[in-house]
């Protein structure tokens, strides 16, 4: 499969993903939905001024960089700026929002759109490996402990790019 096409189906299914949230076909759909995303703002700086559902400060941890890329632009999104603390990794991301938002909003639709990415990176990765570096992409074989395996085992951890 050409890596362009992937690429395309890849923005289209995000795409779908969030028409179900916020962007109906028409231009008036559309119109209607920033009218109903500018609502949801004013809404949640509402609630935060009565303390119906007050914002809070909530750590989220994330697996790798390119979910925590897709969560700060939800967040970026609906007007929540994200932030961490100086001693805090690059995969934690923190913000000060509702719970109801959190549970109702954001999290069902990161949560959606990041398995949609996570799901393409890995058909890109597995292709690129075989294609690239080798077609042979079986998993390692599984042996039994070693009682009297070698004197020194040396260990290498590949670590992600912070």
């Amino acid at each position: 499969m050409d890596p362009v096409d992937d690429e395309q189906r890849l923005i289209e299914k995000l795409r779908r993903i969030e028409a179900l949230f916020a962007r109906p076909g028409t231009d008036g759909e559309r119109t209607a939905a920033a009218s109903a995303a500018e609502r949801l703002r004013a809404r949640l700086r509402e609630t935060a001024q009565v303390q119906v559902d007050p914002p809070v400060e909530y750590q989220f941890s994330m697996p790798d960089a390119w979910s925590r890329r897709l969560f700060m632009a939800l967040l970026r999104r609906y007007g929540v700026e994200p932030y961490r603390y100086h001693s805090q990794r690059r995969t934690t991301v923190m913000a000060r929002v509702s719970q109801r938002f959190v549970d109702e909003i954001l999290w069902p639709q990161f949560d959606q759109l990041n398995r949609t990415l996570r799901t393409h990176l890995g058909q890109v990765t597995e292709r690129v490996v075989a294609e690239a570096v080798c077609g042979d992409s079986r998993e390692e074989d599984v042996r039994p402990d070693a009682s009297d395996g070698p004197a020194r085992l040396a260990s290498q951890t590949a670590r992600p790019d912070q």
